[in-house]
């Protein structure tokens, strides 16, 4: 896997434009938080609409694909619900983080930038997630770029240099 990190920066999104942006959403994260609340903020309160006209739930298994408009660098953005943020564990991020992979790549995304599942909400740790995922054999072959917290890319940092 080809990783990379970028802040959780509209400004920084602005200068690395990506194929697409993955906004991974607990049903119960109100109001959207992380990247997807970042991706609300730029699109003027779109993502909270369709939350709010209930076409968006955040049900584990909802995958939406949606334009970014002129105001997200992405060429599209990809929506995934997760369910109930309650008892989230390694396995279910697993789970998160393979489905993700599947769908991203039957919709023939080359370059993505994700929020890793539960991250958001500090469910899992940074370094935890990318030992997880740097583990999973779907992502061997794919770029893919973490938007990251301050704290998480040192923490991601720090794994990559103890890993080489």
């Amino acid at each position: 896997m080809t990783l990379s990190v970028l802040p959780l920066d509209l400004a920084r999104w602005d200068e690395a434009a990506r194929d697409g942006l993955v906004l991974p959403v607990f049903k119960d994260d109100r109001p959207l938080r992380g990247a997807a609340g970042l991706a609300d903020w730029r699109l003027c309160g779109r993502l909270s609409r369709l939350v709010k006209t209930h076409r968006a739930t955040g049900e584990a298994g909802e995958t939406l694909l949606l334009p970014p408009g002129r105001r997200l660098r992405f060429s599209r953005i990809l929506w995934f619900g997760l369910g109930d943020s309650r008892g989230y564990s390694d396995e279910r991020f697993r789970g998160d983080l393979a489905r993700i992979a599947g769908v991203v790549r039957a919709a023939g995304v080359a370059d993505w930038a994700l929020q890793a599942p539960g991250r958001a909400s500090g469910l899992i740790g940074a370094r935890r997630a990318v030992e997880i995922m740097l583990e999973d054999a779907a992502l061997v072959d794919q770029p893919v770029t973490l938007l990251e917290d301050p704290a998480g890319q040192k923490d991601i940092a720090e794994l990559l240099r103890q890993s080489r």
